[in-house]
Protein backbone atom coordinates (compact mmCIF):
# COMPACT_ATOMS: atom_id res chain seq x y z
CA UNK A 1 0.00 0.00 0.00
CA UNK A 2 0.53 3.57 -0.39
CA UNK A 3 -0.88 5.47 2.22
CA UNK A 4 -2.11 9.10 2.57
CA UNK A 5 -2.21 9.37 6.26
CA UNK A 6 -3.94 12.83 7.54
CA UNK A 7 -2.93 13.98 10.97
CA UNK A 8 0.11 11.49 11.79
CA UNK A 9 2.10 13.98 13.94
CA UNK A 10 -0.79 14.09 16.40
CA UNK A 11 -1.43 10.91 18.87
CA UNK A 12 -3.34 8.16 17.40
CA UNK A 13 -1.75 9.02 13.88
CA UNK A 14 1.86 9.07 14.91
CA UNK A 15 0.95 5.53 16.75
CA UNK A 16 -0.62 4.10 13.93
CA UNK A 17 2.63 5.77 11.23
CA UNK A 18 4.67 4.10 13.70
CA UNK A 19 2.73 0.47 13.92
CA UNK A 20 2.32 0.05 10.18
CA UNK A 21 6.18 0.62 9.13
CA UNK A 22 6.82 -1.56 11.83
CA UNK A 23 4.46 -4.08 10.32
CA UNK A 24 4.44 -3.43 6.76
CA UNK A 25 8.20 -1.92 6.43
CA UNK A 26 7.67 -2.18 2.62
CA UNK A 27 4.57 0.08 2.40
CA UNK A 28 4.90 3.85 1.76
CA UNK A 29 3.58 6.67 4.28
CA UNK A 30 3.47 10.55 3.47
CA UNK A 31 2.44 11.83 6.60
CA UNK A 32 0.50 15.26 5.85
CA UNK A 33 -0.19 17.50 8.93
CA UNK A 34 -0.72 21.09 9.90
CA UNK A 35 1.35 20.94 13.03
CA UNK A 36 -1.09 22.65 15.29
CA UNK A 37 -0.75 22.77 19.06
CA UNK A 38 -1.48 19.09 18.92
CA UNK A 39 0.81 18.11 15.44
CA UNK A 40 4.47 16.97 16.89
CA UNK A 41 7.12 15.88 14.77
CA UNK A 42 8.89 14.82 18.04
CA UNK A 43 6.80 11.54 17.80
CA UNK A 44 7.84 10.64 15.14
CA UNK A 45 11.75 10.97 15.15
CA UNK A 46 12.60 7.46 15.35
CA UNK A 47 11.24 6.99 11.95
CA UNK A 48 11.84 10.33 10.20
CA UNK A 49 14.83 8.76 8.03
CA UNK A 50 12.83 5.77 7.11
CA UNK A 51 13.06 5.96 3.22
CA UNK A 52 9.27 4.71 2.81
CA UNK A 53 7.97 7.70 4.95
CA UNK A 54 7.65 11.24 4.23
CA UNK A 55 6.50 14.37 6.01
CA UNK A 56 4.48 17.04 4.10
CA UNK A 57 3.24 20.29 5.92
CA UNK A 58 -0.30 20.96 5.12
CA UNK A 59 -3.55 22.14 5.73
CA UNK A 60 -6.61 19.24 4.97
CA UNK A 61 -8.56 22.03 4.12
CA UNK A 62 -6.35 23.77 0.74
CA UNK A 63 -7.82 21.54 -1.83
CA UNK A 64 -4.26 21.94 -4.14
CA UNK A 65 -1.80 21.34 -1.91
CA UNK A 66 -4.10 18.48 -0.69
CA UNK A 67 -4.33 17.17 -4.16
CA UNK A 68 -0.62 17.45 -4.74
CA UNK A 69 0.37 15.83 -1.56
CA UNK A 70 -1.76 13.02 -2.23
CA UNK A 71 -0.42 11.79 -5.69
CA UNK A 72 1.15 8.90 -5.66
CA UNK A 73 -1.20 7.14 -2.96
CA UNK A 74 -3.60 4.17 -3.26
CA UNK A 75 -5.03 4.81 0.08
CA UNK A 76 -6.26 7.56 2.37
CA UNK A 77 -5.95 7.39 6.43
CA UNK A 78 -8.39 9.89 7.90
CA UNK A 79 -6.98 11.33 11.33
CA UNK A 80 -7.10 14.99 10.93
CA UNK A 81 -9.39 16.70 13.62
CA UNK A 82 -9.91 19.37 15.51
CA UNK A 83 -10.65 16.98 19.06
CA UNK A 84 -10.70 18.69 21.98
CA UNK A 85 -14.01 19.08 23.68
CA UNK A 86 -13.31 21.88 25.64
CA UNK A 87 -11.74 24.09 23.18
CA UNK A 88 -14.90 23.67 20.61
CA UNK A 89 -17.00 24.90 23.64
CA UNK A 90 -15.17 28.12 23.64
CA UNK A 91 -14.62 28.46 20.28
CA UNK A 92 -16.72 26.55 17.19
CA UNK A 93 -15.26 27.40 14.27
CA UNK A 94 -12.20 25.78 13.67
CA UNK A 95 -13.87 22.16 14.44
CA UNK A 96 -16.48 23.14 11.65
CA UNK A 97 -13.78 24.17 9.33
CA UNK A 98 -11.24 21.38 9.91
CA UNK A 99 -13.38 18.34 10.73
CA UNK A 100 -16.03 19.36 8.13
CA UNK A 101 -14.68 21.38 5.29
CA UNK A 102 -11.63 19.89 5.56
CA UNK A 103 -13.23 16.27 5.29
CA UNK A 104 -15.28 17.34 2.00
CA UNK A 105 -11.81 18.69 0.84
CA UNK A 106 -9.97 15.63 1.06
CA UNK A 107 -12.74 13.63 0.01
CA UNK A 108 -13.02 15.30 -3.41
CA UNK A 109 -9.26 14.96 -4.49
CA UNK A 110 -9.47 11.21 -3.26
CA UNK A 111 -12.23 11.17 -5.72
CA UNK A 112 -10.16 12.94 -8.65
CA UNK A 113 -6.87 10.63 -7.87
CA UNK A 114 -9.15 7.54 -7.93
CA UNK A 115 -8.00 6.13 -4.48
CA UNK A 116 -8.22 2.46 -3.55
CA UNK A 117 -9.45 3.36 0.02
CA UNK A 118 -10.71 5.97 1.78
CA UNK A 119 -10.72 5.44 5.42
CA UNK A 120 -12.05 7.84 8.21
CA UNK A 121 -11.25 7.78 11.44
CA UNK A 122 -14.42 8.99 13.85
CA UNK A 123 -16.06 9.01 17.05
CA UNK A 124 -18.21 7.57 19.51
CA UNK A 125 -19.26 11.14 20.38
CA UNK A 126 -21.14 11.59 17.68
CA UNK A 127 -23.79 9.39 19.28
CA UNK A 128 -25.08 11.54 22.21
CA UNK A 129 -24.89 10.01 25.78
CA UNK A 130 -26.55 6.98 27.53
CA UNK A 131 -27.99 7.04 30.89
CA UNK A 132 -25.91 5.71 33.98
CA UNK A 133 -28.36 3.54 35.02
CA UNK A 134 -28.65 1.12 31.78
CA UNK A 135 -26.38 -1.57 30.22
CA UNK A 136 -27.16 0.28 26.85
CA UNK A 137 -24.32 0.49 24.15
CA UNK A 138 -23.60 2.69 20.73
CA UNK A 139 -23.57 0.14 18.00
CA UNK A 140 -23.25 0.83 14.58
CA UNK A 141 -27.50 1.34 14.21
CA UNK A 142 -27.24 3.91 16.79
CA UNK A 143 -28.84 6.97 15.81
CA UNK A 144 -26.76 10.16 15.35
CA UNK A 145 -27.29 12.45 18.31
CA UNK A 146 -24.13 14.75 19.12
CA UNK A 147 -24.21 17.13 21.67
CA UNK A 148 -21.11 19.49 21.69
CA UNK A 149 -19.38 21.07 18.37
CA UNK A 150 -16.73 18.65 18.46
CA UNK A 151 -18.92 15.96 17.89
CA UNK A 152 -21.57 17.44 15.87
CA UNK A 153 -18.45 18.48 13.44
CA UNK A 154 -17.54 14.72 13.28
CA UNK A 155 -21.26 14.06 12.83
CA UNK A 156 -21.07 15.88 9.86
CA UNK A 157 -17.73 14.73 8.28
CA UNK A 158 -19.36 10.86 8.93
CA UNK A 159 -22.34 11.91 6.85
CA UNK A 160 -20.23 13.00 4.21
CA UNK A 161 -17.97 10.10 3.57
CA UNK A 162 -20.99 8.08 2.97
CA UNK A 163 -22.29 10.30 0.84
CA UNK A 164 -19.50 10.08 -1.70
CA UNK A 165 -19.55 6.15 -1.17
CA UNK A 166 -23.53 5.97 -2.05
CA UNK A 167 -23.42 9.25 -4.96
CA UNK A 168 -20.22 9.01 -5.84
CA UNK A 169 -18.77 5.17 -5.57
CA UNK A 170 -15.64 6.62 -3.74
CA UNK A 171 -14.95 3.34 -1.88
CA UNK A 172 -14.31 4.35 1.80
CA UNK A 173 -15.12 2.50 4.90
CA UNK A 174 -15.63 4.13 9.08
CA UNK A 175 -14.42 3.32 12.30
CA UNK A 176 -16.43 5.26 15.30
CA UNK A 177 -13.93 5.15 18.36
CA UNK A 178 -14.09 4.83 22.28
CA UNK A 179 -11.55 6.79 24.20
CA UNK A 180 -7.84 6.11 22.98
CA UNK A 181 -5.41 6.38 25.59
CA UNK A 182 -1.24 5.56 25.91
CA UNK A 183 2.06 7.17 24.77
CA UNK A 184 2.36 10.33 22.69
CA UNK A 185 -1.30 11.68 24.07
CA UNK A 186 -0.91 15.50 24.43
CA UNK A 187 -0.93 15.86 28.36
CA UNK A 188 -4.73 18.24 28.47
CA UNK A 189 -6.49 14.86 28.00
CA UNK A 190 -7.92 13.22 31.07
CA UNK A 191 -5.13 9.88 31.46
CA UNK A 192 -2.35 12.10 30.56
CA UNK A 193 -2.53 15.33 32.31
CA UNK A 194 -3.28 13.01 35.47
CA UNK A 195 -0.34 10.92 35.27
CA UNK A 196 2.07 14.39 34.10
CA UNK A 197 0.72 16.05 37.02
CA UNK A 198 1.37 13.46 39.72
CA UNK A 199 5.11 13.08 38.17
CA UNK A 200 5.24 17.08 38.85
CA UNK A 201 3.66 16.71 42.04
CA UNK A 202 0.05 18.33 41.10
CA UNK A 203 -3.24 17.40 42.16
CA UNK A 204 -5.36 16.00 39.62
CA UNK A 205 -8.49 17.58 38.52
CA UNK A 206 -11.49 15.72 38.14
CA UNK A 207 -15.00 17.49 36.53
CA UNK A 208 -18.00 16.93 38.55
CA UNK A 209 -18.63 14.17 40.99
CA UNK A 210 -16.59 12.18 38.53
CA UNK A 211 -19.10 9.71 37.33
CA UNK A 212 -19.36 9.89 34.07
CA UNK A 213 -18.35 6.53 31.78
CA UNK A 214 -16.04 6.21 29.34
CA UNK A 215 -14.93 3.21 27.16
CA UNK A 216 -10.90 3.13 27.12
CA UNK A 217 -9.19 2.11 23.80
CA UNK A 218 -5.33 1.55 24.04
CA UNK A 219 -4.05 2.93 20.85
CA UNK A 220 -1.72 0.32 19.60
CA UNK A 221 -5.12 -2.00 19.75
CA UNK A 222 -6.28 0.98 17.83
CA UNK A 223 -3.92 0.53 15.22
CA UNK A 224 -4.62 -3.01 14.92
CA UNK A 225 -8.44 -2.54 14.25
CA UNK A 226 -8.11 -0.05 11.50
CA UNK A 227 -5.82 -2.55 9.95
CA UNK A 228 -8.14 -5.61 10.16
CA UNK A 229 -10.75 -3.02 8.28
CA UNK A 230 -8.51 -2.07 5.48
CA UNK A 231 -6.99 -5.20 4.76
CA UNK A 232 -10.72 -6.83 5.39
CA UNK A 233 -13.35 -4.71 5.83
CA UNK A 234 -16.14 -4.31 3.56
CA UNK A 235 -16.50 -0.82 1.51
CA UNK A 236 -19.32 1.18 2.56
CA UNK A 237 -19.40 -0.56 6.11
CA UNK A 238 -18.95 1.36 9.35
CA UNK A 239 -17.16 -0.40 12.64
CA UNK A 240 -17.04 0.40 16.06
CA UNK A 241 -14.04 0.14 17.75
CA UNK A 242 -14.00 -0.05 21.56
CA UNK A 243 -11.47 -1.49 24.28
CA UNK A 244 -13.38 -2.41 27.28
CA UNK A 245 -16.16 -4.59 27.78
CA UNK A 246 -17.27 -3.61 31.23
CA UNK A 247 -18.11 -0.08 32.44
CA UNK A 248 -15.93 2.08 34.65
CA UNK A 249 -16.16 5.56 36.25
CA UNK A 250 -13.93 8.22 35.51
CA UNK A 251 -12.78 8.37 38.99
CA UNK A 252 -12.51 4.91 39.52
CA UNK A 253 -10.11 4.92 36.17
CA UNK A 254 -8.10 8.37 38.24
CA UNK A 255 -8.21 6.22 41.43
CA UNK A 256 -6.55 3.32 39.46
CA UNK A 257 -4.22 5.91 38.17
CA UNK A 258 -3.03 6.91 41.41
CA UNK A 259 -2.59 3.06 42.88
CA UNK A 260 -0.43 2.48 40.18
CA UNK A 261 1.69 4.83 40.63
CA UNK A 262 1.85 4.84 44.12
CA UNK A 263 0.02 8.22 45.34
CA UNK A 264 -2.58 8.84 47.58
CA UNK A 265 -6.24 10.17 46.95
CA UNK A 266 -5.24 13.42 48.61
CA UNK A 267 -4.24 14.22 45.64
CA UNK A 268 -7.69 14.63 44.06
CA UNK A 269 -9.06 17.83 42.99
CA UNK A 270 -13.01 18.36 41.86
CA UNK A 271 -13.80 21.41 40.10
CA UNK A 272 -16.23 22.76 37.76
CA UNK A 273 -18.24 20.78 35.60
CA UNK A 274 -18.17 21.70 31.81
CA UNK A 275 -21.78 22.50 30.23
CA UNK A 276 -23.21 19.68 28.12
CA UNK A 277 -21.14 16.86 29.78
CA UNK A 278 -22.29 14.07 28.32
CA UNK A 279 -22.56 11.08 31.20
CA UNK A 280 -21.91 7.73 29.47
CA UNK A 281 -20.31 6.13 26.42
CA UNK A 282 -20.25 2.69 26.07
CA UNK A 283 -19.30 0.88 22.63
CA UNK A 284 -20.40 -1.96 21.51
CA UNK A 285 -17.73 -3.93 19.31
CA UNK A 286 -19.21 -7.16 18.36
CA UNK A 287 -19.17 -6.37 15.06
CA UNK A 288 -15.98 -6.28 14.35
CA UNK A 289 -14.77 -8.90 16.68
CA UNK A 290 -17.42 -11.00 14.71
CA UNK A 291 -16.49 -10.28 10.75
CA UNK A 292 -12.82 -9.34 11.07
CA UNK A 293 -11.58 -11.11 14.25
CA UNK A 294 -10.19 -8.01 16.19
CA UNK A 295 -10.27 -7.91 19.79
CA UNK A 296 -8.11 -5.42 21.95
CA UNK A 297 -4.64 -6.87 23.77
CA UNK A 298 -4.37 -5.43 26.70
CA UNK A 299 -6.22 -4.95 29.77
CA UNK A 300 -7.27 -0.75 30.78
CA UNK A 301 -4.97 -1.53 34.02
CA UNK A 302 -2.30 -2.80 31.92
CA UNK A 303 -2.40 -0.24 29.08
CA UNK A 304 -2.11 2.25 31.59
CA UNK A 305 0.89 0.95 33.32
CA UNK A 306 2.51 0.96 30.10
CA UNK A 307 1.29 5.27 29.76
CA UNK A 308 2.56 5.41 33.19
CA UNK A 309 6.09 3.91 32.10
CA UNK A 310 6.06 6.02 29.19
CA UNK A 311 5.49 9.37 30.45
CA UNK A 312 8.30 8.39 32.84
CA UNK A 313 10.68 7.73 30.35
CA UNK A 314 9.65 10.48 28.10
CA UNK A 315 9.96 14.22 30.34
CA UNK A 316 11.45 15.51 27.45
CA UNK A 317 8.53 15.11 25.39
CA UNK A 318 5.93 16.02 27.24
CA UNK A 319 7.47 18.85 29.31
CA UNK A 320 7.76 21.54 26.80
CA UNK A 321 4.55 21.04 25.43
CA UNK A 322 2.80 21.66 29.19
CA UNK A 323 5.08 24.57 29.34
CA UNK A 324 4.25 26.22 25.57
CA UNK A 325 0.22 25.55 25.37
CA UNK A 326 -2.63 26.30 27.59
CA UNK A 327 -3.34 23.03 28.67
CA UNK A 328 -6.78 23.20 30.67
CA UNK A 329 -7.51 22.69 34.40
Amino acid sequence: MKLFVTGGAGFIGSNFIRYWLQKYPEDLIVNYDKLTYAGNLESLRDVENNGNYRFIQGDICDGVAVKKAMEGCDTVVHFAAESHVDRSILSAAPFIQTNVVGTQVLLEAALELDMKRFHHISTDEVFGALDLNTTEKFNEKTPYNPRSPYSASKAASDHIVRAYNITYGLPTTITNCSNNYGPHMFPEKLFSLAITNLIEGKKVPVYGDGLYVRDWLYVEDHATAIDRVLHDGKIGETYFIGGLVDDISNIDVIKMILRLMNSSEDQLEYVKDRPGHDRRYAVDWTKIHNELGWSPSVTLEEGLQKMINWYRANEAWWKPLKEKEKVFF
